[in-house]
């Protein structure tokens, strides 16, 4: 072989391996490459990902998905419904959540009619018991006019509750004389009302249940 044809053929296959050598490279990068993001994506920090249980991050991502979910109606408070929600709770009426009226009967030897409605925007229950109805600061309170126990009225919107006061029950002359009345819901009712009705006599007063009737709330002879 002469010297020119083997030095071209040397030539030739020196360029032949540079050029493997350099697909070899070109392919050992791309796997490389290929295992480095395999890798960015199988840790907790890429996006998506969930972190370990118990990490910080872990209980970050629990805390914002139910956070702001509130329950339904906007209430903030009330019994589990057993769906995630709940259901409000009824409130017991106080004095201050009422609206007051009075009102001066001749039935039944004269009486004293009592409305309570529900102030706008309140739902509340007059509990089964007798309203708590006083005179003056001397502690005068009336007694109970029926011997059953009333119901339970919930009051929203326009529903009313009515009770009958008698301030005199009994047939002797005598008596103190007051133009207001003191009205409560239950003793422990912290902001009880006063409301006028005219000149009275006191002597033994009773009081009825609530009632949703008003015919209902005229108080026994």
């Amino acid at each position: 072989m002469s010297g020119n044809r083997r030095k071209a053929l040397l030539v030739s296959t020196a360029v032949a391996c540079g050029a493997l050598l350099m697909t070899a490279c070109q392919d050992t990068d791309a796997a490389a490459g290929a295992g480095a993001a395999q890798g960015s994506a199988s840790t907790p920090a890429a996006a998506g990902a969930a972190a370990p249980a118990g990490s910080p991050a872990a209980g970050a991502s629990k805390g914002s998905g139910t956070a702001g979910k509130g329950t339904k109606g906007g209430t903030g408070s009330g019994a589990d419904s057993g769906n995630g929600e709940k259901k409000p709770v009824g409130q017991v009426c106080g004095a201050n959540d009422i609206s007051w009226s009075t009102k001066s009967e001749t039935q039944a030897g004269g009486y004293i009619l009592i409305t309570a409605k529900a102030k706008a925007g309140i739902t509340c229950v007059l509990p089964a018991a007798l309203p708590t109805v006083a005179f003056g600061s001397d502690g005068t309170q009336a007694g109970p006019a029926e011997q059953a126990a009333g119901k339970q009225i919930t009051l929203t919107g326009n529903t009313a509750a009515y009770a009958g006061v008698n301030p005199k029950t009994t047939k002797a002359n005598g008596g103190k004389e007051f133009n207001s009345i003191i009205v409560a819901v239950g003793d422990s009712d912290p902001n009880p009302e006063s409301l006028p009705v005219g000149t009275i006599t006191v002597d033994k007063p009773v009081v009825t249940n609530w009632h949703t009737s008003a015919k209902d709330a005229v108080p026994a002879v």
